[in-house]
């Protein structure tokens, strides 16, 4: 019954070999931010001393830097448009060996059998993937999605010891109202021990106290140093985002102090595939903020033990005795190039490339094949007209490298009472396509900030509903980029003339690529600079902002497949102003 524990206790105490020893190694002590000179003893997986150790297995570090495995503490894996095998490939090249996820977005599409999927994909990766319940499945009643997650349906899944607790809290004010849907899952993650992550996008301070009340003790949408001190004052983690879209590192970093650093963590959030692979996840992230002056070694805590005890996870974000065996080699802690890299004391990374015969071999997955299917009612050459009985139109005016728009009033072209896109105004039409339930809604809107100067862009990426959102210079090509991805589908497609330029499958569930993660960056690259000669702004990531102008619950103005989104009205509302 013991004889794990005690092999453990006896290569701790010396009196057999560890399984194996790193030797030479400067290790970095999160606890008391200093560098030891020591070896690293491992036995099961689990550090069991730091000293002088003999190992039947020994690595000579020859004396580079070990750094705990860094801690993703809030990622949507489908971001990355790859499913978790796939991603775990891509994070280890990095030396992020844990990832605290959030489905939501597989959720809102396949339910139940979403979540299953990706924890069953997660569980055959070698590395730490955790995950937290999506917890506004619907998200608001203003848009339509495949699935309805009440709190009888998510509690089995908090038996798994991967699940942590409850995703992010997205409505504010069912919390605030105390409607029975979310109490009741907040009142069952807390009877289950479970944390709860929350996001207060646009919620003043008198107001956010409603959250940590609720035992909502986290959250990642602090996009100014005022908010995220707020945050810190009320005794919650501020998560600083870095993601493609969302940076809030320059904002936040200045309230990182001596005395408030213990209660930050980092998070990518939403990051897609050409980022990870190129810049990297939380590497990337700790590389900003030591380029802009903090210190290493409080960076690394915070990327490390400090992500692993806001989530009460015991046994991550350390290299001491008892803590799993997560690390990486580097030579320099300011640049950060992450070599060799370990988990549960296995390499999954040689100083050049992973070590491919650790992952699954084969991407399919009996789930796979109970995802649902596109569902939209048939299009028609009229089903992208908007009507508008003023000149004056409310705007979705992009921010770049921002999920908050701004609602823009201006005049617009008009033919016959219908509006005209303008590519010299860039006043472009939008528009979300129903894709889950044959409601045939299509929500119509214009928008500003894209600058495309010909064709349409479409995707089935869509937060958080994911129903195909299309912006097009003309109704013809909006409607064969929505029709070919109905086709095949889903996924991201540029069309001009109504030919298709380039696409990107996203075969599951209409999020995720089935093709592996170097093809599928590479038709990605693809798709960007087809987009960029379409004339797509190069301040942003145009799929991704595409993606993230349907996501209600940010400000200021969005759409939906039920119309025009007010969130400061949090209400549908008129295209007339």
């Amino acid at each position: 019954m013991f004889s794990e524990l005690s092999a453990r206790i006896q290569a701790s105490a010396k009196q057999i070999p560890a399984e194996l020893v790193i030797k030479n190694a400067k290790v970095v002590n999160v606890f008391t931010r200093k560098i030891m000179e020591t070896d690293i003893a491992i036995t099961q997986g689990i550090v069991v001393g730091l000293g002088q150790y003999e190992g039947q297995q020994v690595i000579d570090a020859k004396g580079q830097y070990v750094v705990p495995g860094l801690i993703d503490g809030h990622v949507h894996i489908e971001s990355t448009l790859l499913p978790p095998h796939e991603f775990a490939k891509v994070s280890l090249l990095h030396g992020v060996t844990s990832a605290i996820t959030d489905p939501h977005e597989i959720a809102n599409v396949a339910g139940t059998t979403g979540l299953e999927y990706m924890i069953s994909d997660a569980q055959a990766t070698p590395m730490n993937i955790f995950t937290m319940l999506p917890s506004c499945v619907p998200v608001t009643p203003f848009e339509t999605n495949g699935a309805t997650l009440d709190a009888a349906t998510l509690a089995p899944f908090m038996e798994k010891a991967e699940v942590l607790g409850l995703a992010e809290v997205m409505n504010y004010q069912a919390v605030a109202n105390q409607e029975a849907d979310i109490l009741e899952k907040i009142t069952a993650i807390q009877q289950a021990g479970g944390v709860i992550d929350g996001h207060a996008a646009g919620i003043a301070q008198g107001d956010l106290s409603v959250y940590p009340t609720a035992q909502i003790r986290t959250d990642h949408e602090a996009v100014n140093a005022e908010e995220a001190q707020a945050r810190l004052d009320l005794g919650m983690y501020l998560m600083i985002r870095e993601g493609t879209v969302a940076k809030d590192l320059q904002s936040l970093l200045p309230v990182v102090t001596e005395q408030t650093a213990r209660r930050c963590v980092f998070v990518t959030d939403d990051l897609l595939l050409d980022d990870l692979l190129t810049k990297g996840s939380i590497d990337h992230i700790l590389r900003l903020a030591i380029q802009a002056g903090l210190d290493p070694l409080l960076a690394i805590q915070m990327a490390t033990l400090n992500a692993a005890e806001c989530f009460q996870l015991k046994t991550i974000g350390a290299i001491a005795p008892g803590y799993q065996a997560d690390f990486f080699f580097t030579d320099d802690l300011t640049t950060l190039p992450i070599h060799e890299v370990f988990v549960k004391g296995q390499q999954v990374k040689t100083r050049e490339q992973l070590v491919t015969e650790l992952f699954p071999t084969a991407t399919e997955n009996p789930l796979l094949r109970a995802l649902p299917n596109m569902n939209a009612t048939p299009l028609s050459a009229t089903s992208f007209d908007l009507k508008l009985n003023s000149t004056q139109a409310k705007i979705i005016e992009i921010i770049p490298n921002s999920l908050i728009t701004k609602e823009l009033i201006a005049p617009v072209t008009k033919d016959k009472g219908h509006f005209i896109p303008s590519i010299k105004d860039d006043f472009l039409k939008i528009a979300v396509v129903e894709r889950h339930k044959q409601t045939g809604n299509i929500g119509l809107g214009i928008v500003r900030g894209f600058e495309l100067k010909a064709g349409a862009l479409a995707t089935s990426v869509s937060h958080d509903s994911h129903n195909i959102v299309v912006v097009g210079t003309n109704d013809e090509d909006m409607l064969f980029a929505v029709e070919r991805l109905l086709a095949i589908g889903g996924g991201m497609i540029a069309v001009k003339d109504q030919t298709e330029l380039a696409c990107l499958p996203l075969a599951i569930g209409g999020l995720m690529s089935t093709l592996g993660y170097q093809t599928t960056y590479e038709k990605l690259t693809n798709l960007t600079a087809t987009a960029r000669k379409l004339g797509a702004s190069s301040a942003f990531d145009p799929f991704l902002t595409l993606s993230f102008l349907t996501l209600s619950v940010i400000p200021e103005l969005k759409i939906t497949d039920m119309g025009l989104f007010s969130f400061n009205e949090f209400a549908l509302t008129t295209i007339d102003a």
